[in-house]
C-alpha cells in the first residue's frame, strides 16, 4: 500500500458517500453523478488492488496479516459493484442512500487495510 493513496481513497469514498446519502435523503434517484461517484470509488479500489499485489515485490511488505488484508480488499472491491447493480435494478431514492452507505463502508475498510498494512504487528 501507499499511504498517500490510501488517504486519497478514504477522502474520495467519504465525499462520495456523503454526496449520495444527502442526494438520496433529498429524494433523488440514482443518476450519473451518484453512479459516477461510486464508480470512482471502485476505480480507486482496483488501482489499490494492483498496488497491493506489486508492493511486496518492491520491499513494501505488510506488517499485519496478509490474508486479512486481502479479505478486506476483495470485499471492498465487491461492495460498489453490488451497490451499483442494486441502484440500477431498483431506481429509488433509497438506492442512492445505499450507494452512500456502500461508499462510507469502503472508506472504513480502506482505513482498516491501512492499519493492517502499516501498523498492526504479527
Amino acid at each position: 500500500m501507499i499511504e498517500w493513496f490510501t488517504i486519497v481513497q478514504v477522502v474520495v469514498a467519504l465525499a462520495a458517500g456523503l454526496l449520495c446519502i444527502v442526494l438520496g435523503l433529498a429524494g433523488r434517484k440514482p443518476n450519473d453523478l451518484t453512479m459516477g461517484a461510486a464508480a470512482l470509488v471502485e476505480l480507486l479500489l482496483i488501482v489499490q488492488l494492483f498496488i497491493a499485489l506489486f508492493s511486496p515485490a518492491f520491499g513494501n511488505d505488510p506488517r499485519g496479516s496478509l490474508l486479512e488484508f486481502y479479505i478486506y480488499l476483495i470485499s471492498a472491491v465487491l461492495l460498489p459493484v453490488a451497490g451499483g447493480f442494486w441502484a440500477l435494478i431498483e431506481r429509488s431514492r433509497w438506492s442512492t442512500v445505499i450507494l452512500g452507505a456502500v461508499c462510507l463502508a469502503v472508506a472504513v475498510m480502506v482505513y482498516r487495510m491501512n492499519v493492517i498494512w502499516f501498523v498492526q504487528g504479527q
